[in-house]
């Protein structure tokens, strides 16, 4: 998984991606105007792979991962004056963004609009990704109509598909709406799934509060589905971050932080996202593999290796919920809630499978 760290200059972004990832960067990834990013990949803490570690004792423990991009300062014009290219193709490859909100007031730091306001930061860059994916689809429907025209009857057929398609996202956001609100079936969520359109990838809006535990938070409303809102203390949990777990622990206590913001942001982003995890164990490896919810079987046999999903033929399946209530795989055959499962099995978040898969 790969989010974008979006947000207005001076919002807080760098800290924000200092606080999720650890890192210690002092400046943000603008750099001379050209395109600059900053990234780091984090291991997602899971308590079910620490005690699956702690139950088969394998030679290596394997977590998820999550990678964090932190883009360079977006601002009002971006769309009208578009995106350097490797920066579009890095926000368009994205599997969501978290949009950093500024929510406190630093004279020395000024905000870009000369007043704190996140409610209007969050429009500002809607509206210019919303104008982007519009730009887009004008040019692909400008396409389209030239080889139809330049062609006829022996062009290919699949752009017959793709016109009116096109002409009904093309609709949605001259309307001013996002794409995220518009419903697509699975054939048309696969005919768009390469134009990496921003307006239909999923937004953890994050509003970066001051450093007062009891800050009120500013109401902000995120008129659109496949989005979540949270709030985060950036400064303080950036310093939390280069901390060790005994003085990271005192600190939390000191500043009432029951949960560090880089665990809540994951937890979020995977709810976000649709996200789930399914474990692999032996004494080799207890492994954590991601997954989006709704795959099958032989589609979750494929991200551990593409034979598995070629050669499936069952899968050995039990709950990590009942491993934890009965103690041992052979209580849990005992009981018999271990199954074999077909190609078809919808797997679950929490499943410990084996499968099985011809050479």
């Amino acid at each position: 998984m790969r989010l974008a760290i979006i947000g207005l200059p001076n919002s807080g972004k760098t800290t924000i991606f200092n606080a999720l990832t650890g890192g210690d960067y002092q400046t943000s990834a603008a750099s001379s105007g050209q395109f600059a990013i900053n990234s780091a990949t984090v291991r997602v803490p899971d308590e079910r792979v620490d005690h699956l570690s702690q139950v088969y004792k394998p030679r290596k423990s394997t977590y998820a991962q999550i990678t964090y991009a932190d883009v360079a300062g977006l601002d009002k014009g971006i769309g009208e004056g578009g995106l350097a290219g490797q920066f579009r193709s890095e926000l368009s490859q994205v599997d969501g963004f978290l949009h950093v909100l500024r929510c406190f007031d630093e004279p020395r730091v000024p905000h870009p609009y000369q007043r704190i306001d996140p409610a209007h930061d969050l429009v500002v860059i809607d509206s210019e990704f919303l104008l982007l994916d519009l730009l887009a689809t004008e040019a692909r429907l400008g396409r389209i109509e030239a080889e139809l025209r330049l062609k006829g009857s022996k062009a290919d057929k699949s752009l017959l598909v793709e016109q009116p398609l096109f002409e009904k996202l093309h609709a949605h956001l001259e309307a001013e709406q996002p794409l995220r609100s518009l419903e697509l079936d699975a054939a048309e969520e696969k005919l768009i799934r390469g134009f990496g359109f921003l307006t239909r990838k999923p937004v953890l809006a994050l509003l970066n509060m001051g450093d007062e535990a009891d800050e009120a938070m500013p109401a902000v409303q995120l008129p659109y589905p496949r989005a979540d809102l949270a709030a985060i203390q950036g400064a303080l949990e950036a310093e939390l971050a280069q901390l060790d777990a005994a003085d990271a622990a005192l600190f939390m206590n000191e500043y009432g932080i029951g949960e560090l913001s880089r665990s809540k942001v994951i937890r979020l982003s995977y709810q976000l996202l649709g996200i789930e995890s399914f474990f692999t164990i032996g004494g080799d490896e207890v492994r954590a593999w991601s997954f989006p919810a709704g795959a099958s079987a032989k589609q979750a046999a494929g991200l551990i290796h593409s034979d598995f999903e070629h050669g499936f033929i069952r899968a050995e399946v039990f709950r990590y919920a009942d491993l934890l209530e009965l103690g041992s795989e052979s209580a849990i055959k005992a009981a018999g809630r271990q199954r074999l499962e077909g190609k078809d099995y919808l797997v679950q978040d929490g499943d410990i499978m084996n499968i099985r898969h011809s050479s």
